[in-house]
């Protein structure tokens, strides 16, 4: 993990059909700007970690506004700048340079003139220096300080824009030095679901050590923890927000901010409302957890509300058991933050996530692992042969990922790689976090080495 900083939100904004998709394709170097999700939790994803000549940020597309002549065109533009304005570090506003300048660029521009955020002004659209200064001669009517011309579709002005855009990205002054082994847990939530009274009633433990760490981000709080003979960096992110009046395709703005804090924990605690059971957007933030591959614990809080109700504690178990069936490993606690029930068992826990998501195995100890899964359950027969796996490793942790040889990694069935990944659960103590098993022919690794 990196400093303790959050990554910079770049929000992408604009008008239908003036190239955001393209420019967010070209920036992220992908060919589509929506990523396949998590099964079992129903989100779009428009947003990508970039890393351009060593500076990263989170780059946001803001998704299209229905072109529909019947909708008020200017005020979604509105709702979705605001809404830029409101969650993103720094504004890419696109327009249109063949279109011209339209009604609704200059409502954006008459909202981004009052904010303080960096703000870059793209005309698209802008295919070479020979169109240049015709196509950008009306633009300069906005009276902004300055105009960039760019071709999402064929480069033309990219390096330029991105070298103006990661020199406004400000590097941190000072990293702060955390203790070795100091384990960074991050907690998520929508507003009232207890999270700030969650971390007060841990804070208060007469036997740890609190130091506040101030000015090290910009909407999360980070506090050292010391208890017992481990350090711990507590990141206290913003509330996620409850969907609104504003389009469900605007949304993801709402956990823009715990996103950039995401990226920078190694244990996401996620809490759920006992009183309201799981929603969508709980759903949403743990598929992001599982996206960043971080380790995850999730909390049912207020559960003092329901000690007297036996019937509605199954019942909302059973809820969140049932819509989260993708995540069976992640341990689940009920807690009160008032009364401080269950409190005592997160360091436990969050101690055994982080000790197997970082945990290490020697390559013995797995290739004897893989032969005995084989033995006890022969692969299947693929193309007329029978499938063989030849040997394993771990290639990486956080969380640990392994390589099997294949003589053919195209004839491994889920079914069987669900049952591998099992068997490594099982055999390596990984009850509690996710695990990747990646599969490679062995004939072609032979042929990387000629």
């Amino acid at each position: 993990m990196s400093s303790t900083s959050n990554l910079p939100i770049v929000a992408l904004v604009g008008r239908p059909n003036v190239g955001k998709s393209t420019l967010f394709n070209r920036i992220t170097k992908s060919r589509k700007a929506l990523v396949d999700p998590t099964p079992g939790v129903t989100r779009d994803r428009h947003y990508e970690r970039v890393v351009w000549e060593n500076k990263a940020f989170i780059l946001v597309d803001t998704g299209g506004i229905d072109d529909n002549p019947e909708d008020a065109l200017v005020q979604h533009i509105r709702d979705q700048a605001m809404l830029a304005i409101e969650e993103a570090d720094i504004v890419l506003f696109l327009m249109d340079g063949k279109q011209g300048l339209t009604p609704a660029d200059w409502e954006v521009v008459d909202i981004l003139r009052r904010t303080k955020k960096p703000v870059f002004h793209l005309v698209n659209k802008i295919d070479g220096p020979e169109v240049e200064m015709e196509l950008l001669a009306q633009f300069y009517e906005l009276g902004v300080e300055q105009l960039w011309s760019v071709s999402a579709e064929h480069s033309y002005g990219f390096r330029t824009l991105m070298d103006g855009l990661c020199a406004s990205i400000k590097s941190d002054d000072v990293d702060i030095e955390l203790p070795e082994g100091t384990v960074k847990v991050a907690f998520f939530g929508r507003p009232n679901v207890g999270k700030s009274s969650i971390i007060n009633t841990i804070l208060g433990e007469d036997r740890m050590v609190v130091s506040e760490i101030s000015g090290t981000t910009r909407d999360s709080v980070d506090t050292m923890v010391t208890h017992g003979k481990y350090s711990y960096l507590f990141i206290d992110t913003a509330g996620i927000r409850k969907k609104g009046k504003t389009k469900e395709k605007l949304e993801k703005f709402s956990i823009l901010k715990s996103l950039a804090a995401m990226a920078r924990c190694d244990v996401a605690v996620v809490l759920i409302d006992a009183d309201e059971g799981i929603t969508e957007q709980d759903t949403k933030v743990i598929g992001y957890v599982l996206d960043e591959g971080r380790g995850l614990i999730v909390l049912v809080n207020k559960w003092d509300l329901l000690q007297d109700n036996k019937k509605r504690q199954e019942a909302v178990m059973m809820e969140v058991g049932r819509t989260l069936p993708f995540i069976g490993f992640a341990p689940i606690l009920n807690v009160s933050a008032l009364t401080g029930y269950g409190i005592k068992r997160l360091f436990p826990v969050i101690g055994s996530v982080f000790r197997q998501y970082s945990a290490t195995f020697p390559t013995s100890a797995l290739n004897r692992l893989l032969r005995e899964a084989v033995e006890q359950h022969p692969p299947p027969i693929y193309k007329n042969k029978r499938l063989k796996f030849y040997y394993t490793s771990q290639v990486g942790t956080c969380p640990p990922k392994f390589v099997v040889m294949t003589n053919s990694y195209k004839g491994v069935h889920f079914s069987y790689e669900r049952y591998l990944t099992n068997r490594f659960r099982e055999g390596l103590g990984l009850d509690k976090v996710s695990i990747k098993l990646f599969f490679k022919d062995k004939s072609e690794q032979r042929g990387e080495k000629k």
